[in-house]
């Protein structure tokens, strides 16, 4: 297994790290001194053939299927000349190298939580610092990624399928684009348990199809490769005339680079490091070789051409039509891998109440496999919409391009913050972050250059995105500062009373309520209002359930306080932002485990069943909240909570959101009063 240095000098891939390996070692990285997790993730970390195979399948798809598109994007109508050839290659290997390379393959993939990545779960590593602003930089990422996950599918297909035109140029690729998006979306009800073990072997036999093809070329004209040389970079950006309106396109080469992130937790960081070294060469092969074809045709116009794309250009009239069929796989395969990774993204913003609860399944027994069917057809709309709007794949990428650079943007955010937070070296973390946010802001102020002409999508579905979450947070403080809490031991006599009264018919065995105070002392106002007031509820024992959403993903943890034996018993559970809170499930855990150390008795209080050992009855009582009329608020609270409410009537009940039988819940529902009107000054007439 190859070991972490020896990986960051092989991932370089001729970038000098003397530099970095002096300021950034192990030293500057915080262990633990947990052992288990310690050995958990050392497992994680291991690599093995299938560990490799799923990086190439469900993690590198993204930005393995950037060269269909890139040089198309960047050439566009323009004339071939070797400044914008040797300029845009140099640019595409610097912008691989500083980006995807030393950005996320070497820093960012540290910054795992648990073995988790994502601009989420880095969010809530730094989340505790005394910023709280770092909250926006996570939003607007997460939502940029999230529209991302729409134009990524559309613009790689598509371009995928446009190989067609070598054989008619009156082809309707929209039709094959659109049925070839609705099939993939349809599927992913089903998960990918089975066809999913092909994606690895498939992207291989992708790479190095590329591979292979722009090797080819490169033959023929090894001076193509002088584009290393950073200086063609600048001399395209100040010599050429729309030379800083280009690297809008050029950014295309690192799309992706934030998924691998993302999906840091289905193989480890040492899998995704190995894969790059096998990856980037290919990448840059094909890169290179459709830039040595380029060359050969200086003066020409793509559009000359029967392909309209180095991409096809470089293959043989005899392998077209198998690389056509390999692309067009390939760009499926890597569209499931990213709308996967949208599903992980709302499954996130949901536990970390940044989201409406909404249905969330397991399709298949695959380790973070999830479907959101809500989220899984509204994504197909806007792939769709999106196809049926540009048409193009070369016009697609003035709202791709946008949506990279605004994710990337708020990542260098926020690892800016985790660098401190490890106590990097000040002198590193001030010299790398100014050099990504200099390069960021300048990829992004270029695809802003093209808003007019299709980069407002991506801005109108983050600023959608945003508002969502934004609003959602904002309601959820607002409740919470406002909700009633009472102290438990002001009636807990009055509990123990009430179980104990033989007058009251018994409404069930075992009565549980979930709480949302997070001090085990205090209790809702409404929920004592529901035991007591609003019809006495007598119980043998009435059970407090708590959640708390942990900063690590995979947490399963609870604790037990007996308030009152035999009467009063509240459990806490620690949950990771990634664990679905399906609390009947593990509520019976809990109870199993106290039966068995003898803390807790269900048989059922009914004499004539106690008698026989039958289990007692489990009620559950769900408070729903609807805003009362009877509010006096702030206008801008009104409306955020108007809204809020306004998505929570299509979301989730909290039932269903808390994985509740439905069969032993019961519903009741009160007014929330915020924040009480101004007394009437109302007289009484004789």
């Amino acid at each position: 297994m190859l070991s972490e240095t020896n990986l960051i000098l092989v991932n370089s891939f001729f970038f000098p790290l003397k530099f970095l390996r002096r300021y950034a070692g192990k030293k500057y990285i915080c262990t633990t001194n947990d052992k288990n997790l310690a050995t958990s993730q050392l497992k994680r970390n291991q690599v093995t053939t299938d560990s490799l195979l799923i990086t190439l399948g469900l993690i590198c798809g993204g930005i393995g299927t950037s060269p269909l598109y890139v040089l198309n994007a960047v050439i566009g109508e323009q004339q071939i000349s070797e400044l914008l050839v040797m300029g845009t290659l140099s640019a595409i290997f610097w912008t691989l190298t500083l980006q995807t390379t030393i950005k996320y393959i070497i820093l960012t993939l540290r910054a795992d939580n648990k073995g988790e990545g994502g601009i989420f779960s880095l969010y809530t590593l730094v989340r505790r610092t005394r910023f709280k602003w770092l909250l926006a930089p996570a939003i607007i990422g997460g939502s940029a990624l999230l529209a991302d996950g729409v134009i990524s599918p559309s613009i790689s297909v598509s371009a995928a399928v446009e190989g067609l035109w070598y054989y008619n140029k009156d082809i309707n690729t929209i039709a094959i684009v659109i049925t070839l998006l609705c099939t993939l979306f349809f599927f992913q009800q089903f998960g990918n348990s089975f066809i999913g073990k092909l994606f690895g072997p498939l992207m291989t036999v992708w790479f190095l199809m590329i591979g292979i093809l722009g090797a080819a070329q490169l033959v023929a004209d090894w001076s193509v490769l002088a584009a290393i040389n950073p200086i063609y970079a600048y001399d395209l950006l100040v010599r050429h005339p729309e030379g800083f309106v280009l690297l809008g396109g050029i950014f295309l080469c690192t799309s992706g680079a934030e998924t691998m992130y993302s999906d840091l937790g289905h193989a480890g960081k040492e899998s995704i490091r190995t894969a790059w070294v096998f990856v980037k060469p290919m990448l840059l092969l094909s890169y290179f070789g459709q830039g040595a074809w380029l060359l050969s045709h200086q003066g020409a116009y793509l559009s000359s051409f029967a392909t309209h794309n180095p991409f096809y250009a470089i293959m043989s009239e005899q392998f077209l039509p198998v690389g056509i069929a390999i692309s067009i796989i390939a760009t499926i395969v890597a569209s499931q891998a990213l709308i996967s990774g949208s599903f992980t993204l709302i499954n996130e913003a949901i536990r970390l109440n940044l989201w409406p609860k909404i249905r969330v399944k397991h399709p298949s027994l695959l380790k973070g496999q999830l479907y959101i069917p809500s989220v899984n057809w509204i994504m197909m709309l806007g792939c769709v919409s999106v196809v049926l709007y540009f048409k193009v794949s070369t016009d697609m990428q003035h709202a791709y391009g946008l949506a990279i650079a605004l994710t990337m943007l708020m990542t260098t955010t926020l690892l800016n913050f985790y660098m401190h937070l490890k106590r990097y070296n000040p002198y590193f973390i001030y010299c790398i972050i100014t050099l990504f946010l200099v390069v960021e802001v300048a990829f992004l102020a270029a695809s802003l250059s093209k808003f007019l002409m299709g980069g407002w999508i991506t801005i109108v579905m983050a600023l959608l995105l945003s508002f969502i979450m934004t609003v959602y947070h904002f309601a959820k403080k607002i409740k919470n500062r406002y909700v009633e809490m009472v102290r438990l031991s002001d009636h807990m006599q009055k509990l123990i009373d009430l179980s104990h009264d033989e007058s009251l018919s018994k409404y069930a065995t075992h009565l549980v309520y979930m709480t949302s105070a997070s001090n085990p002392e205090e209790i809702e106002s409404k929920i004592i209002y529901s035991i007591l007031q609003k019809r006495p509820k007598k119980a043998d024992i009435y059970w407090f359930l708590h959640v708390d959403v942990m900063d690590e993903p995979y947490t399963m943890e609870y604790k037990v306080k007996h308030i009152s034996e035999d009467d009063i018993i509240r459990i806490d559970f620690r949950l990771g932002f990634r664990i679905a809170p399906k609390i009947n499930l593990l509520f019976r855990k809990v109870v199993e485990d106290l039966v068995l150390n003898e803390e807790v008795d269900i048989t059922s209080g009914y004499r004539s069943l106690n008698k026989n050992n039958v289990i007692g009855d489990f009620k559950f009582v769900v408070l729903e909240k609807f805003l009362s009329y009877d509010n006096d608020l702030p206008a801008l609270e009104k409306f955020i909570l108007k809204i809020y409410f306004l998505m929570n009537y299509f979301s989730l009940s909290e039932a269903k959101a808390f994985g509740l039988d439905s069969s032993s819940v019961k519903i009741e529902k009160f007014p929330m009063v915020i924040a009480e009107a101004k007394e009437m000054d109302m007289h009484r007439l004789s």
